[in-house]
């Protein structure tokens, strides 16, 4: 398989568009299972995804990240937003429309050794996801042998079980499985984070080499910055439900604006001892508020060094500061 062109209409609109995404959970309790409250999980969410590019999606955990993931590719039906992919909204299409679209976007768990079937060797297991997604029988084991030389595990790992590989190699044939159906948009779940640091290396550049080779779009989910750094064309800061910054991955490291970024990098470990000894480091006071009972006006104030009367009262709006540099605070 190799990268299709990319026009310079594809190019101009988003492969992804998420606009104003909203989701909460009802809390319910007792026999009767009143609902005594809500969790907001995603608060007005917008964000665009190009064809061939990734956005990083970074945060602390409980933030709402798998939510969104979830919502794009309609696990969660959200209570209020647009999900357009290509053009057609996601939310509240019929079972064909959505079944049609699904095959093309895919998904990546954290944990491969849970989303794989320990009973089925790695051959079978791909057979399975290429026939889900309308490959000829024919062709099957071609396809498979294609995949796994994809991945770079090779076809004579086809043989093994799941408990018989590493967790990087499981990784992989996960990685292998999602693109068993041709996606041209996958879902990203923290797929590196139970990964050793040196696997990790390995598994992000052969996300980067497949991106290259096929022009995939990637939604990567991450809690850690330093990860999402290297796969990323753009990343979207988010804190309790929603987006406190978003701009290019190199501009974000370079020019951090949101006090709550400038944290989450300064807690970024580095190797030269003289480079962090003169580094000043940013430690927020507090915990992270309940998603049941968020704060009034900016969620972050309660943490916040810079906070005023304002932050305390009036929700700060995603804005543009400068080009492609968008940041939610009242006092940048």
């Amino acid at each position: 398989m190799t990268s299709p062109a990319i026009s310079d209409n594809e190019a101009a609109v988003p492969l992804l568009s998420v606009q104003n995404l909203k989701m909460q959970f009802p809390i319910r309790r007792g026999l009767t299972q009143r609902q005594v409250g809500t969790v907001k999980a995603v608060d007005d969410v917008s964000f665009d995804i190009a064809k061939g590019k990734t956005f990083g999606l970074v945060g602390e955990s409980g933030c709402g990240k798998t939510t969104i993931g979830k919502c794009v590719l309609q696990i969660n039906q959200p209570v209020a937003g647009r999900i357009l992919y290509k053009g057609f909204d996601l939310v509240g299409a019929d079972r064909k429309a959505l079944g049609e679209r699904r095959r093309q976007m895919q998904l990546i768990f954290q944990d491969p050794y849970g989303s794989l079937d320990p009973r089925q060797p790695v051959i079978s297991i791909l057979r399975e996801a290429i026939e889900a997604g309308g490959g000829r029988v024919i062709d099957w084991r071609a396809r498979a042998e294609e995949l796994l030389d994809i991945v770079e595990l090779g076809t004579a790992m086809g043989r093994r079980y799941p408990h018989e590989m590493s967790g990087g190699q499981r990784q992989r044939l996960g990685i292998a499985r999602a693109l068993a159906c041709e996606p041209e948009l996958i879902v990203c779940d923290e797929p590196v984070s139970a990964l050793d640091v040196s696997i990790q290396a390995q598994i992000i550049n052969l996300f980067k080499s497949i991106q290259r080779r096929l022009g995939i779009s990637y939604l990567f989910i991450a809690h850690d910055l330093a990860v999402v750094r290297h796969v990323s064309d753009t990343i979207g800061v988010m804190y309790l439900g929603r987006l406190v910054e978003v701009t290019g991955a190199r501009n974000l490291y370079a020019n951090p604006l949101h006090p709550y970024t400038r944290a989450l990098l300064s807690a970024i470990p580095i190797t030269d001892y003289y480079e962090e000894r003169k580094r000043t480091r940013v430690v927020l006071k507090g915990e992270v508020p309940s998603p049941i009972d968020t704060p009034s006006g900016c969620t972050f104030h309660p943490r916040c060094p810079l906070a005023t009367e304002k932050c305390r009262t009036t929700i700060p709006q995603l804005r543009s500061i400068e080009s492609g540099h968008q940041v939610a605070c009242h006092n940048v």
